[in-house]
């Protein structure tokens, strides 16, 4: 595999632009900092050559002040081209950090459900962060160092051009050495580094499922496979040590070719007295300074092994593309909307169908029960209808809009869900229910609290609005997290709302108060209700039974509870709980 340079400033470029300032600051420092370099073993050329001259004190003394000067100034401006790059690499690498997260948010179920949330923090955490520490050393040693390498070339053919003829054909040796083999480690690399992505998906797994696993006794299980994979990424690492090895060494030989080639030229040319002492000092020093640029570029080339796999893997990253087309529709009728399905088919794999020729209209306002036992396919319709997946053939219509011609944000602002799971960031009360939105005002908030008869939970917290819940809930009942997502929906305002199992888990009590809610959020609301339970179903105008996929059975909940021979009748008299489950 060949990775050009070109490959690595492409993906950081587009969030140097904004930087354009700072980083042309960077470039006329990292200048001055190369000149500088170059410049002062000539005042110590000139100050050994006066000295065995025997020049006045007062000549010496000025060129070692102007020496001593010079190295002070060459150090500031090191350490602003440090602080420069490092800052300028950072802001760039954040960008681009964020950049992926959003990539990542966009790509449809497909792509999330093949790989782990653990694999991608790596991609968009690990992988950029590598991306910084290289950028940042990148400018500043490998271009850096570069230029330096020029400049001492030029400042050795000035001195005598057979010596600069001769270190710059070594020099060219060298870094065709260099270029060589600098891919040769990128395949172990980037394997590496895959291996790093599947140990933190596996440990993400494994601590989601820390009860489960303990309560079934698979720990010895969890540690054998992780021991499992840390083997496959010790593989992957001495293969990629190796390969730097021989990279390092490579260098090695070259620079020991220099070095004799500096001490023989130098005492070559003193002894025909064609230079003197002070530039012999001057060849050995540019010599020992041409043998940093070298080693510091050769460390950036073996460097190149791991960002080169980074590089690799986030390109590919970034050519995924979603499936599911954002449409161009925004505008939406007010609430309530209606929902229908034409004929609606789908398979999550291509073969297995989930759902087959489903068809049924719901008119703006109206309530769907919809039953069906474990893998019927309610919790995929949802998702249809959600637009995390498109249907595999057939259409669905929101009002009278195909979802695939509507906004994707459109679409998610005008429908919501609430599920036994509720979902809660590590963030304030009024984040957790806006979304991070700001535009919705807090008397809008406490109202809709109010409403829900949640202003008692706030009033307990110590700083209401502004007091933090926890990611895992810990901070709130089954039911206040219910209750919280329900506040969600009203903020909103959707025009259709889907109730996947949301009082299935809650005590009698607690259960009313849930009650209550829902009869105001159905209010001028289209809604389907997913139910195991006699409670919620009985507010369903129309109901309708899932089967493998397919209609069962479906019509007015009222004429299907009063027809004996109605597969909703039998329900009823047997209950929902034991036959759907």
């Amino acid at each position: 595999m060949k990775l050009p340079f070109k490959a690595y400033w492409d993906l950081l470029s587009e969030h140097i632009r904004p930087q354009k300032g700072r980083f042309s600051l960077l470039v006329a420092l990292l200048l001055t900092s190369i000149g500088l370099r170059v410049i002062n073993p000539q005042m110590m050329r000139s100050f050994i050559d006066s000295a065995l001259a025997g020049e006045v004190l007062q000549t010496l003394t000025l060129t070692a002040l102007t020496f001593i000067g010079i190295a002070i100034l060459q150090q500031i401006v090191s350490v602003s081209v440090t602080y420069l790059g490092e800052n300028v690499a950072w802001a760039a690498t954040n960008a681009l950090r964020a950049e992926l997260a959003e990539h990542a948010l966009t790509l449809d179920m497909r792509f999330h459900n093949d790989h782990t949330p653990g694999e991608l923090i790596e991609r968009i955490d690990g992988d950029v962060t590598e991306m910084a520490t290289f950028f940042s050393q990148f400018l500043i040693t490998l271009i850096g160092n570069g230029l330096l390498l020029v400049g001492i070339l030029v400042a050795l053919m000035r001195e005598d051009w057979r010596v600069g003829l001769g270190f710059t054909v070594f020099t060219i040796f060298s870094i065709l050495v260099l270029n060589r083999v600098k891919d040769i480690a990128i395949p172990h690399q980037k394997a590496r580094r895959q291996a790093d992505a599947e140990i933190f998906g596996f440990v993400e797994e494994q601590l989601a499922g820390t009860e489960d696993i303990r309560s079934s006794g698979a720990v010895d299980f969890s540690i054998r496979e992780l021991f499992r994979l840390q083997a496959e990424k010790l593989v992957h690492d001495r293969k990629a040590h190796f390969k730097r090895w021989i990279i390092e060494n490579s260098m090695g030989v070259a620079l020991t070719i220099g070095n004799l080639l500096a001490i023989g030229s130098g005492y070559w040319l003193f002894s025909l007295g064609l230079i003197t002492v002070g530039t012999v000092y001057l060849f050995i020093h540019y010599i020992n300074l041409l043998e940093e640029p070298l080693w510091a570029m050769t460390h950036e080339i073996e460097s190149f092994q791991t960002i080169g796999a980074c590089v690799e893997r986030l390109t590919e990253f970034r050519k995924i593309q979603p499936t599911l087309k954002d449409g161009a529709t925004i505008d939406l009728p007010a609430n309530p909307l209606g929902l229908t399905f034409e004929k609606v088919s789908f398979a999550y794999n291509g073969n297995d169908a989930v759902l087959t020729g489903l068809s049924f209209q719901l008119k703006p306002g109206a309530v769907l029960g919809l039953l069906g036992r474990t893998g019927s396919g309610k919790t995929t319709l949802a998702r249809l209808v959600f637009r995390l997946y498109d249907p595999t053939s057939g259409a669905i219509f929101l009002q009278d809009s195909n979802l695939c011609d509507l906004q994707l944000a459109a679409l998610h602002q005008k429908i919501a869900i609430v599920t036994q799971d509720v979902q809660l960031f590590r963030a304030s009360v009024r984040d957790n229910l806006t979304f991070f939105d700001r535009s919705i005002p807090d008397e809008r908030i406490l109202k809709t609290l109010r409403e829900l008869e949640l202003d008692g939970w706030l009033n307990s917290l110590p700083d209401g609005l502004d007091s933090e819940l926890d990611t895992g809930g810990r901070s709130l009942s089954a039911g206040e997290g219910q209750l919280l997502a329900f506040a969600r929906v009203f903020l909103r305002d959707p025009g259709l709302v889907i109730l996947d199992e949301a009082s299935s888990r809650l005590d009698p009590a607690t259960e009313q108060r849930l009650e209550r809610a829902i009869d105001k959020l159905l209010q001028n609301r289209t809604a389907i209700i997913i139910a195991h339970r006699l409670g919620t179903v009985h507010r369903a105008d129309d109901i309708m039974i899932l089967e493998d996929g397919q209609v069962q059975e479906y019509g007015n909940r009222q004429q299907l509870a009063a027809d004996p021979q109605s597969r909703f009748y039998q329900l009823l008299q047997t209950g929902l709980e034991e036959v759907l489950a």
